[in-house]
């Protein structure tokens, strides 16, 4: 069965600057704007807000 497109993958980017990435999924209906979701990144040793990038 084919994936959707409602639901893409998309990648998260540190903004500390360490270059940490995540990866998940996100619904386009309900967050058509990129998604900004706060995360821990080891290298920084906190939680930092997680961009989309494409």
């Amino acid at each position: 069965m084919a994936r959707s497109t409602v639901r893409p993958v998309v990648t998260l980017k540190s903004t500390a600057g360490t270059g940490v990435t995540y990866v998940t999924r996100k619904n386009r209906l309900n967050d058509p704007d990129r998604l900004v979701l706060r995360k821990y990144d080891p290298v920084a040793g906190e939680h930092v807000p997680f961009r989309e990038t494409r």
